[in-house]
Order: structure tokens, then sequence, then C-alpha cells
């Protein structure tokens, strides 16, 4: 459920920012969400394709785009991605690693169409 809370957010951004520039309408909007959050591409999808309905945002095109997480060793301070699943250090081997990026879930950018030309 915690889709819609996001997605309505998501909403709410586009409809602001498209006013803003008077647009006719919302095209493409780019979500960037890191490997650590708990969002998930389809339950969004779903959601923006009930609650978009009847906006400018209608058949908004959402584009997902996911970050690697980003780790730090606290013991030998390096930094390193993983892709799936948290691992130890690679350097030391150690465990005791703090969380730098990848817990991210942001608008990165909208397309809008105004009078017939994308902006």
């Amino acid at each position: 459920m915690h889709e819609l809370a996001v997605t309505e957010s998501v909403l709410e951004i586009a409809l602001r920012h498209a006013g803003q520039v008077n647009a006719d309408r919302v095209t493409d909007i780019y979500l960037v969400i890191g490997r650590l959050s708990s969002i998930v591409d389809d339950s969004v999808q779903f959601y923006w394709n009930i609650i978009a309905e009847n906006t400018l945002c209608q058949n908004a095109n959402l584009h997902f785009k996911r970050v690697p997480a980003r780790l730090r060793c606290v013991d030998c301070q390096l930094e390193f991605e993983v892709q799936d699943s948290l691992s130890p250090c690679p350097q030391c081997g150690g465990y005791h690693i703090n969380v730098i990026g990848g817990e991210e879930f942001y608008v990165e950018s909208i397309i809008v169409e105004k009078e017939g030309a994308t902006v």
C-alpha cells in the first residue's frame, strides 16, 4: 500500500510542475529508485494508471531507473556497490558498514507538451 502514497506524491509533483509552465499534458516521468528502497515498479505503475486518469498526466509514461546500493565500510573506509543483497566489505571482509546510497526515490525529470511543443 505504501506505493499508493508515493505514486500520489509523484502525481502531485508532476501536476505542480506542469502547471507552472502551463503545459497541456505530461508525456513522460523519469523516476530514480534505489535498490534498497522498498518501492515496487509494477505497483507504482498499477496505481499510476488509476490515479492519473482524467488529469494532465493521463497516459504519461513512467520510466524507472534503478540505482545500486552504495556502502562504506566503517573499518577500512572502502566505498563499494552491491547489486542484489547486502554483503561484507570486499576489501577487509568486515560487516560494520554504512549505507550511503541506494535508498533514494525521486522524480529525475518530467517531459510535458505545451501547445504542441515538447518541453
